[in-house]
Formats: C-alpha cells, structure tokens, sequence
C-alpha cells in the first residue's frame, strides 16, 4: 500500500469574512503542499468562522466564484482538501453546517452535519444521514463534523462502510476537550480507525477554542498533537504501516 500524508489545518477564522478565510485557506494549502500533503482538512465553519447567526448570509456553493483560489489550488497541488463551510440544506431550510470536499480531478462532495449542538438547531438544520466513505492512495475516508463524533454510531456507520480514516472538522473549547479527545482516541481504539482532529487554532463564535489538533492510529496511539493553539499543520504519515507525526508552523 502507498504512503499517505495527511494534516489537520488548525486555522484561525475571521467572523463572516469569507475573502479574508478564503486567504488563509491558500496559506495553509500551499504549506500544506510544501510539506507532501495528500488529504489536508480544515476545522468546522473554518470559511466563515463559528457564528451561528451569520450561517444563512454565509452560505456557499462549492462552484462559488468566491472559492475559485482555492480549487485553483487544489488542481495545481493534486491533494484532496476539506473546507467547513456554510451550505444550502434544502428548499425552505436552514443552511447546513457543511464540509465541502475538493478532489483534484475536479469533483467535489457536500457533506452535512448529521448531530447538532444543543442551539445550533436555531440557525442550522440537519444533514441527511449516510456512511459515505471516499478512496485515496489505498485508503478509505469517512467526514465527521463536530457534535456527529459524540455520537458512537457515526463513528460506527463509517467503520461499517469501510473507512480506515475518520477526519473530523471541530471546535472544541479547553473545557470540553478532555472529553472530546478520549471519545475520539475511544474510536481509533475500539474500530481501527485512524482518526484525525482538526479544531480551530484561535477564538471564534464567542469560544475559546482549545486547539490541540490531534491524530490518533488504528488502535488508539496519540500519533501527533498540536501543543495548544495557533496556526499548525498537524501532520500524520503511514509508510510500510506505521504512523509518525510532526507539527508544522504556519504564517500568518
């Protein structure tokens, strides 16, 4: 089997500033590129920040001349990258708390949270749910967003359908943390899951998030982990079956 390289992106958003994040997105990407990445995925909301009130004005199309730059990239540096955005959820719906994945073929695939927070039902509606898995360099991979990892059968369904990798876009505060991360470790250990975390580097939506991206092998081993916040790449490697990790400053 191939190696892989993958990262989590923990960047930092600016409230309802799509151009602004969209900038930054380009910033990670090509460190991300500099650095061998083959599938990189950005935290939840990551285009527009967590602001719940600001979902129905943020909505994006994955077509959205907006986010032309960054499937610009993506076809230059042929890596499968996943951005948190706000997406459309249905006629007459509330926006979708969304991840929008960008294949440097071209194709592109929305996936929608299924589970929300409690308050996050007055601005966002739920995802359809489904165990879609996608294929790269002889791995399968499953999306995850957030609330949905506080859910077992989530994590389940995507082991059920295949996926070795479980890739999770979150926010997750200082307080919430330890918790978060032993359920996620929980995972890789219990279904051999590789399982990555990718949270935000910096405040947003009124949370302090606690940063500490984090990948975790098949089996429950802390491969990598973001000291704390700030803007990383969290990098985790297979090559001949074993992980390693290392994590990547960013600039600004």
């Amino acid at each position: 089997m191939p190696s892989i390289r993958i990262a989590g992106a923990q960047s930092i958003s600016v409230a309802g500033d799509i151009a602004a994040n969209v900038q930054t997105h380009t910033r990670f990407i090509a460190a991300a590129h500099h650095a061998q990445i083959d599938l990189l995925v950005f935290p939840e909301l990551s285009l527009c920040g967590y602001e719940l009130p600001l979902l129905q004005d943020c909505v994006l199309l994955p077509s959205d001349c907006r986010l032309a730059a960054i499937r610009d990239m993506v076809a230059k540096t042929k890596m499968t990258v996943v951005v948190g955005a706000s997406v459309a959820n249905g006629v007459g719906m509330a926006p979708a708390i969304g991840a929008i994945t960008f294949f440097a073929d071209g194709r592109h695939f929305v996936y929608r949270k299924q589970h929300l927070h409690p308050g996050e039902e007055r601005f966002a509606s739920k995802g359809i749910a489904e165990n879609r898995t996608d294929e790269l360099r002889g791995r399968t991979f499953s999306l995850a967003i957030c609330a949905d990892t506080a859910h077992a059968s989530h994590a389940q369904g995507a082991a059920m359908a295949g996926a070795s990798l479980y890739l999770a876009g979150v926010l997750v505060s200082e307080t919430g943390y330890a918790a978060d991360s032993a359920m996620l470790q929980h995972y890789a250990a219990t279904l051999g899951l590789g399982v990555l975390m990718a949270n935000h580097g910096g405040p947003t939506g009124g949370y302090v998030s606690a940063g500490k991206s984090a990948f975790w092998s098949p089996g429950g081993k802390l491969v990598v982990q973001a000291p704390g916040v700030g803007r990383v790449l969290v990098v985790a490697e297979n090559h001949m079956d074993s992980w390693r990790g290392e994590v990547i400053s960013v600039d600004p």
